[in-house]
């Protein structure tokens, strides 16, 4: 109790100190025998002072207190009060007409002042919480580390965030299930709203103009545009953490292959001396005295997968240096139906080369590329439809001119590559699950051919035909058309 009457009495101190300097100055004024005119201007100071300070009613009463001295003591007769006094009612209105505008600008620039103070302590919130933001351990999850930051710096309520990317809510303080829907809402509704009862900002988060989340601020009464600059601030803290772990990711994945590499260039260069061993050794065995027909078919079947052995050894050999940033591959015109034929001719069945269908137009343009390369992609390539598909089925392969690039197609009936593998099978190592159930590989062939075609500039794709197979595509540019 003693509280609040220290504080109504504080709220009227104005209105009683201006009340005392008027009777003070009206007994000093009428012992020196001063006039109405010089009198009702002290008067008018008191009223102002009791407008700044306290406000429009304070400066009435003071009005009505200077009006009652000056018609007592200054106006004839004095000693006396009389309503019917012209002169009064014009005194009391140009007190009451200076309490009105003195106080309304005294409340104007208070509010000013106070504006000003509150943009100022946001501004320095906010300039805190950046600096916090920035040294923050990007470590695992840090939606909650910055909700608790951007509550403690803002001295609020409570905060909720919406992370709209992993539909994640990181909450701090007081919050419920009510304020974690209106969250949402705002994200949904992509709308800014403030609940001024509650005191509640509902901000939408965004990056670079696009909405990523929502937030809302609870228990405070910042203006739009600091709720907007902290949205601002946790965009930027999230966006920060995902590209910090992406990063992450991106060096384990590098280094990963890298060893990945090493190992496979190391086992490659070990396969190259006994390959040779064997070859030689084989390719001796009918010197050395007659041999009889199995015996002679299991030498030819010794020389044929040694060989195979070898060509593999070599394109694990060759995959790194693929990738190298000083590799330049040695450009040339060639026509791409004569290099698909002469990997369809490496085939040493006849009864696969004969599967293959080879269609081009009458005036084929030639490409510009480097011959022993894209050899070894359609080798590739001619080696996956023979491994994938149905056994005995026809391989259409067709050639198309599609300014600037001449398009080679290889359609072959069996397996159909799944649309979510459609990019992963030129990934380094990756094999779709289908495709480990018909044959044996190492998951290089494609990748290589991927690397080949954008050593290039051209490109590669998969498509899948629903209960027919699958087609691959290799783009090369027009020779000319490059500049």
């Amino acid at each position: 109790m003693i509280r609040i009457a220290k504080r109504r009495f504080a709220r009227l101190l104005p209105c009683i100190l201006s009340s005392t300097g008027i009777l003070l100055c009206t007994w000093i004024s009428f012992r020196l025998g001063q006039n109405l005119a010089s009198v009702g201007f002290l008067y008018l100071v008191f009223v102002v002072l009791a407008a700044v300070h306290g406000g429009f009613w304070q400066a009435t009463l003071v009005s009505v207190v200077s009006v009652a001295c000056l018609d007592y003591f200054f106006n004839e007769p004095i000693f006396s009060f009389s309503v019917d006094r012209i002169s009064s009612w014009v005194e009391l209105g140009a007190f009451e007409f200076t309490a009105l505008v003195i106080s309304r600008l005294s409340n104007r620039a208070r509010r000013r002042a106070l504006q000003a103070d509150a943009e100022r302590r946001d501004t320095a919130r906010l300039y805190q919480a950046a600096r916090r933001i920035l040294l923050l351990d990007y470590v695992g999850d840090v939606g909650a580390p910055v909700a608790s930051l951007i509550r403690e710096t803002f001295e609020l309520r409570g905060i909720t965030v919406f992370e709209a990317l992993s539909g994640k809510l990181y909450e701090d303080g007081d919050a419920d299930e009510a304020i974690a829907k209106r969250t949402r809402d705002a994200y949904f509704l992509d709308s800014d709203t403030f609940e001024a009862k509650e005191k509640n900002w509902f901000c939408v988060v965004r990056l670079g103009g696009r909405p990523v989340g929502a937030l809302a601020l609870c228990g405070t009464e910042m203006t739009v545009l600091t709720a907007t600059a902290v949205a601002s601030l946790a965009a930027i803290a999230l966006e920060r953490a995902r590209t910090l772990q992406k990063q992450g990711q991106a060096e384990a994945a590098r280094q990963a292959e890298q060893l990945r590499t090493a190992v496979l260039d190391a086992l490659a260069h070990k396969f190259k001396t006994p390959l040779t061993v064997i070859r030689t050794a084989s390719s001796g065995l009918p010197a050395a005295g007659e041999l009889s027909q199995l015996q002679t078919d299991l030498v030819s079947l010794i020389d044929q997968e040694a060989k195979k052995l070898n060509d593999l050894a070599a394109r694990l050999l060759g995959a790194p240096n693929l990738d190298s940033t000083e590799f330049a591959p040695q450009l040339e015109p060639v026509l791409l139906s004569r290099l698909m034929k002469a990997a369809i001719h490496e085939l040493e069945q006849p009864t696969d080369r004969d599967r293959f269908q080879v269609s081009a137009p009458a005036q084929e343009p030639p490409v510009l590329a480097d011959r022993e390369l894209i050899l070894t992609a359609l080798v590739q390539l001619v080696d996956n439809a023979l491994k994938y598909s149905l056994p005995g089925a026809p391989v259409e392969v067709r050639l198309r001119v599609e300014e600037p690039a001449v398009i080679l197609t290889v359609l072959s009936q069996g397996l159909v590559v799944a649309s979510a593998d459609r990019e992963r099978i030129f990934e380094r190592f990756y094999r779709a699950p289908g495709a480990q159930r018909c044959s044996v590989g190492t998951g290089l062939g494609l990748s290589i051919v991927k690397t080949i075609a954008a050593d290039h500039r051209g490109n590669v794709w998969a498509e899948g035909e629903a209960d027919y197979g699958t087609r691959f595509s290799l783009s090369l540019p027009i020779a000319g058309s490059l500049r």
